[in-house]
């Protein structure tokens, strides 16, 4: 929602007539000064929507803001052409509603599409949630980064490395959702309040690493335009694409990176597969690249990748870890009911090469259990045990 800037009114002045965080307006507004507000200006406003009221007969400005529950200023900001001591039968009045319900609800078959629209109505009406492009996929989609927190610190999250495990990307959507819903209602999550988080915070999240993969594995072979041939060939001529893990080029994004890559490619397939070839070198693909570049350009503390499935925490590699690694898998396994296991035999992860690049924890977080893609009517269950993870992200 967007107010115009009357004379005398501040960023504080709408955070009280919005019963708001005056951090979040000014987030949600980082082009203008909060001391130099100038009459006519356009000031989005975190957390509201518009709405028409039509004047009834005996209606007055201070009748319909009780009726509303909202201060008789607000409907005066959002009006300002109307003379409120003489309102006519059938006027059209603009009020402000407060958004108290999720965006993100339509989980089932979460594609790339889907999250685009999400991302868009996210930022509509949580304007401090910031979206970037970062990269592109191998058919040209944008990865799309968003940032959410106002912090120093920075953690990072993503989902979807895999193709067959969406089902990560909708968990992680969610939870930006829930985020932003408890911090314009002042309401807690699992009985944490969010703002000092927000001011502490800065989380980076990439909820799909690899559309085109996730968009094949849910539209079929369709979705692979000019590759379409091409993931044909490689799937055996079928159209049953849920075994699907790799990118549209059948390179396993997981297995790119330059963390004993070589390992790995001593023993997994020399030729593009739905799944485990580590590519013909390390980074060789967009996606891979998008992410490494990501955590190079950044200053994250710890990174998180979302996976399925098994219920395990997977948190060392080569014993390049730092001790503070195994205090926050403790805290995960503990709010989550998750498995920490410190070594797996599997290399050039994105999280074996974080803790080799940079010395700093990384995670891979196994969600749900069962075969993948994991059915849908598992969603409630994973979003509930992969939150506390999430908040302990904000905390830690």
């Amino acid at each position: 929602m967007e107010v115009s800037v009357r004379s005398g009114d501040s960023f504080w002045y709408y955070s009280q007539l919005f019963s708001l965080p005056v951090e979040l307006i000014e987030g949600s507004n980082p082009e203008i000064s909060a001391n130099q507000l100038m009459i006519g200006q356009q000031v989005r406003i975190p957390g509201y929507t518009l709405s028409e009221h039509t004047v009834r007969e005996n209606e007055s400005l201070w009748s319909i803001a009780i009726d509303n529950n909202i201060p008789v200023d607000s409907l005066l900001l959002l009006n300002p052409q109307i003379n409120p001591s003489n309102l006519q039968i059938g006027q059209q009045i603009q009020t402000p509603q407060q958004v108290r319900n999720l965006i993100v609800s339509d989980v089932n078959n979460y594609t790339y599409e889907k999250m685009l629209q999400d991302i868009q109505q996210l930022h509509t009406v949580y304007p401090f949630i910031f979206s970037q492009t970062i990269g592109n996929s191998v058919m040209g989609k944008e990865i799309i980064e968003l940032q959410i927190g106002s912090g120093e610190r920075q953690v990072h999250l993503n989902g979807s490395f895999h193709a067959n495990e969406w089902i990560t990307t909708p968990v992680i959507m969610k939870f930006v959702n829930e985020y932003a819903l408890s911090l314009t209602n002042n309401l807690p999550i699992r009985g944490i309040f969010m703002l000092p988080m927000f001011l502490d915070t800065l989380l980076s999240i990439v909820p799909m690493v690899n559309p085109d993969g996730v968009n094949l594995v849910l539209n079929g072979s369709a979705a692979a335009g000019e590759f379409q041939n091409e993931v044909l060939t490689i799937n055996n001529q079928n159209e049953d694409f849920s075994n699907w893990k790799a990118n549209i080029r059948g390179v396993d994004l997981n297995n790119q990176f330059p963390a004993l890559w070589e390992v790995e490619a001593e023993r997994k397939p020399t030729d593009p597969q739905p799944r485990d070839y580590p590519g013909p070198e390390p980074l060789s693909e967009p996606e891979a690249i998008v992410m490494a570049a990501l955590a190079r350009s950044r200053n994250f503390l710890r990174i998180n990748a979302f996976h399925t499935q098994g219920e395990e925490i997977y948190w060392g590699f080569e014993g390049l870890e730092p001790p503070v690694s195994e205090v926050i898998v403790n805290e995960y396994a503990r709010v989550s009911g998750y498995r920490a296991v410190q070594y797996v035999d599997s290399f050039a992860g994105y999280k074996d090469w974080f803790i080799q690049e940079f010395r700093r924890p990384g995670f891979t977080v196994e969600l749900g259990r069962g075969v993948n893609p994991l059915p849908i009517e598992q969603f409630d269950e994973i979003y509930q045990e992969s939150l506390g993870i999430m908040l302990a992200n904000l905390y830690l």
